[in-house]
């Protein structure tokens, strides 16, 4: 077997909300700056997944085709040696004059594949809809995206489009190249459950192939889904795609930490913003993970479910953890590790895609607003990409290099503290289970932390408890010489040598009901700077005009501290995506959300004590 490789990708989502197109490319500033592609050439994937999007070369008709900016691209990723996994459609429906319930959905998009091979012919590898199954759901079953429906037969039909429409690209593209390879990507979970949801439960884990059943031919009269997909009028190309199957040369698997869900009738247990249900059953959908004991199997479980259903090439085609920067790392290397461990179980696993390099932009809200910006590999938040932590994570997960320390702690899914709601016991043999540790049971250089009695102090050591990053105080720069880092609160040059030997950061904050405070002289290879801070037990001062919530400033510095960031920068609360990018300047969540944390947590201290 040959050896696993690493892939990249850039969140490229274009789809419709509304009139309105979200175009990822846009929001991250990667439509303006060729030279992103170099950047990703740099990291050392040997595949990038990256879109030709049918929304953005033929917007107003289907004959009028401009490729020049993917053009520069495309050649781009060919001389670096980059091979390149193309897609079509990423969870969009089409130009305007078409959408995914359009009888004409495959017929064009077919078109337009047989177009776009012919123009880039050297092109081997693709994938003409991203997770099919996925954006039926958000598009015609919950109504998020065009054409808005919220309606089973019309999610059915949004799906058969979408299968139909890849296996006609497939062979209109194969006409120009035969050695084209469907490189087909579907989200891929596992849905658990009290014994009173079994039903729901029961179809939710039926429905999750539906995608790789149907190109394979499988959804025939025996077939759990048959009956329902043919009562909405879809008998007649069910039997066509079983007729003609169009099965992947590689199945794509993404999943997520949220990926696995948990199903529970009793709602009371739970926020009301967890509570769905169908026209029979109201229950709660929450995260397996934040609830199930012990947890579910994730990644290699499904993984492994995969491989015993199809028996085809399987490739992790996303992966991605919108979280602190250490969480991120852990989450990258443990999908990594994952890999070979299937390997060598002899699982023709192919390759770990590293996605989102550049970050995504508003996908807490669905992408139906502008939302927040997740950094990736790189962050763009201020307008130039800039590498963190993850860029030699990657490289050492290729050369079997050495990771950084904080790696080797237990992601927050592996830990007990896990747990947000009252435990559910899965029956399962624990022997199977990854055992959950403390993070105190793992030797990790600590971080040195110089101020113990500075305001900020107490913030600082909730942050790294919350991250499992072991903390030390100390008065000198001295007192702890296997640190791997030092954060220095008070920048008094008495506590610290002439010139940093390592990682030194210098909080220089003030608050926002007291006097500012003198910058710090004591040296530093990073300062961040912020003003006006309030927490919960400090509310903000109605004469202060930059508020800065301190622990998003905790979080934003300690993200820059680990990615080994230098030189002064700033923080600020904004709205990603409506703001003007400013060099070394951070943009925190919207203070309204914040504000709005605060005065929670203010409260939930006055309760606790009364």
């Amino acid at each position: 077997m040959r050896e696993l490789e690493l892939w990249g990708g850039l969140e490229c989502t274009v789809n419709r909300v509304g009139d309105h197109y979200v175009d990822q490319f846009a929001l991250l500033g990667h439509r303006d700056r060729p030279d992103d592609v170099d950047l990703v050439a740099d990291l050392g994937v040997r595949a990038l997944r990256y879109p030709i999007h049918w929304e953005t070369v033929a917007p107003e008709r289907p004959g009028s085709r401009d490729y020049a900016w993917y053009d520069q691209r495309l050649e781009r990723c060919r001389a670096r040696g980059v091979g390149v996994i193309a897609g079509l459609v990423h969870h969009g429906s089409g130009p305007r004059y078409t959408d995914l319930l359009d009888e004409d959905f495959p017929r064009l998009l077919a078109d337009y594949a047989g177009a776009t091979a012919a123009r880039y012919p050297w092109i081997e590898r693709w994938t003409p809809v991203n997770e099919p199954l996925t954006t039926a759901r958000f598009a015609a079953l919950y109504g998020h995206w065009y054409p808005h429906r919220r309606d089973e037969g019309d999610f059915w039909r949004a799906l058969v489009n979408q299968v139909e429409g890849t296996a006609r690209a497939m062979a209109a593209i194969r006409s120009v190249n035969p050695r084209a390879q469907l490189i087909q990507t579907e989200d891929l979970g596992r849905s658990f459950g009290t014994v009173a949801t079994r039903d729901q439960v029961a179809f939710d884990n039926v429905r999750r192939w539906a995608t790789w059943d149907l190109l394979c031919g499988r959804v025939g009269p025996a077939h759990p889904l048959y009956a329902r997909l043919s009562d909405s009028g879809l008998a007649a190309r069910l039997d066509a795609l079983a007729a003609a199957p169009c099965p992947p040369d590689v199945i794509g698997v993404n999943h997520y930490l949220t990926s696995d869900r948990f199903l529970d009738h009793r709602v009371e247990r739970y926020p009301a913003h967890t509570h769905g249900g169908n026209d029979r059953q109201r229950f709660a959908d929450v995260e397996a993970v934040r609830v199930l004991e012990p947890g579910a199997p994730g990644l290699a479980g499904v993984l492994r479910e995969a491989w015993a259903r199809y028996r085809l090439p399987l490739a992790v085609t996303e992966v991605h953890n919108g979280c602190t920067r250490e969480e991120q790392m852990r989450w990258m290397a443990e999908a990594w590790d994952d890999a070979l461990a299937l390997r060598r179980d002899g699982v023709d696993l192919r390759a770990v895609t590293c996605w989102s390099l550049l970050g995504s932009q508003g996908w807490n809200t669905l992408l139906t607003g502008s939302g927040l910006y997740e950094p990736g590999v790189y962050d763009v938040s201020d307008g130039v990409p800039r590498a963190t932590a993850m860029v030699p994570l990657l490289r050492a997960l290729v050369s079997g290099g050495e990771r950084d320390p904080l790696v080797h702690v237990p992601g927050w899914w592996r830990r007990a503290d896990r747990l947000a709601y009252a435990a559910v016991p899965r029956p399962a043999a624990m022997t199977a289970q990854r055992p959950y540790r403390d993070a105190s049971e793992v030797a990790v250089p600590p971080l040195l932390v110089l101020g113990r009695d500075n305001a900020l102090a107490p913030h600082l050591a909730m942050a790294c408890a919350q991250r499992a990053i072991p903390l030390v105080f100390g008065e000198r720069d001295t007192d702890s010489p296997e640190a791997w880092a030092v954060i220095d609160l008070d920048g008094d040059p008495r506590r610290n040598g002439s010139a940093p030997t390592r990682p030194r950061l210098r909080l220089q904050a003030s608050w926002s009901d007291a006097p500012p405070r003198p910058p710090g002289r004591a040296p530093a290879t990073l300062v961040v700077v912020a003003d006006d801070l309030f927490a919960a037990d400090r509310p903000p001062s109605r004469d202060a005009t930059t508020l800065t919530y301190a622990p998003d400033l905790v979080r934003a510095a300690l993200d820059l501290l680990i990615d080994r960031a230098t030189g002064e920068w700033r923080v600020r609360h904004g709205h990603a995506g409506q703001e003007p990018r400013v060099r070394r300047l951070l943009l925190l969540r919207p203070l309204k959300q914040a504000l709005a944390e605060q005065a929670d947590a203010r409260a939930a201290t006055l309760t606790r004590a009364a």
